[in-house]
C-alpha cells in the first residue's frame, strides 16, 4: 500500500483480518497475568470471528442470512472492544491498546451501517 494512502480504505475483508492479527500482536506482549491469558484468548476468539462472519456474509445465501452474519460482525466487534478494555496494558502496550479499541469501534458502525443500508 502506498504510503499517503489511508489504511482505512481497504476492503472489510483485509481491514477485519489486520485487526485480528493486531490484536494477536498485543496478546503477545502483554505481561502473563492470570487475567490477561483468560482475557487474551477471549480476544483472540472474538477478533478472529469478525472478519470469519464478514467472509460468510459475503458468501451469504439469502438476505437474512446476510444480516445475521453482519450481526454477528457487529456482536464480535464489539465483544473484542469489550476484552480490549479489560487487559491490562502497560505503558508500551496501552497506546496499541487504545488504537485497537478504537478501530473495533469503527468495525462496529460499518456494520451497524451496512445493517441499516440492508435492514
Amino acid at each position: 500500500m502506498p504510503q499517503n494512502e489511508n489504511p482505512k480504505r481497504f476492503d472489510l475483508e483485509d481491514r477485519t483480518f489486520a485487526f485480528a492479527k493486531r490484536c494477536r500482536g498485543l496478546v503477545k506482549m502483554l505481561a502473563k497475568t492470570i487475567g490477561n491469558l483468560e482475557d487474551a484468548r477471549q480476544l483472540v476468539r472474538a477478533s478472529g470471528s469478525v472478519g470469519a462472519n464478514y467472509i460468510e456474509a459475503n458468501e451469504s445465501l439469502s438476505k437474512k442470512d446476510l444480516v445475521c452474519r453482519m450481526k454477528i460482525c457487529r456482536k464480535e466487534a464489539k465483544e473484542s472492544r469489550y476484552w480490549l478494555r479489560l487487559v491490562e496494558a502497560s505503558d508500551q502496550t496501552g497506546i496499541e491498546r487504545d488504537l485497537l479499541v478504537q478501530e473495533a469501534q469503527e468495525l462496529m458502525n460499518i456494520f451497524g451501517a451496512i445493517l441499516r443500508k440492508t435492514e
